[in-house]
């Protein structure tokens, strides 16, 4: 279906917008194929995303990121990495909120604690 991102357009004339694909939303097999491609034949990029109708951008990325997987690329991040990375940052997101609540309740305790107390009368 045809989003805002989109570029291409039909192939005539005021032709409805063609179908785009991003590559978050290409399954994994489709993923697979074209990345064992381009690695066993050497056939360029360009080539393979092509003959598989997937943007030759999207394509290059995978392959890098599957080179990283396999320890052949130091320029980036391995998809383990990736998660794990993500999965810290959002306990640490969790942390600070959690800290911040302990420290407005601390500032209301204190406050409990400073406060006079009244007896009350008979």
């Amino acid at each position: 279906m045809w989003s805002p991102r989109c570029q291409g357009y039909g192939p005539g004339e005021g032709d409805p917008p063609a179908p785009c694909q991003h590559p978050e939303n290409t399954p994994d097999e489709l993923r697979e194929r074209a990345i064992r491609e381009v690695r066993t034949t050497g056939r360029p990029i360009a080539h393979v995303a092509k003959d598989l109708g997937i943007h030759k951008e999207a394509l290059r990325g995978w392959v890098r990121q599957a080179e990283a997987d396999h320890g052949e690329r130091d320029d980036r991040l391995t998809t383990a990495e990736r998660d794990e990375l993500k999965q810290l940052r959002k306990e640490n997101a969790e942390l600070k909120r959690a800290n911040e609540i302990l420290k407005a309740a601390s500032v209301f305790f204190a406050q409990e604690i400073d406060r006079p107390r009244t007896r009350p009368s008979r």
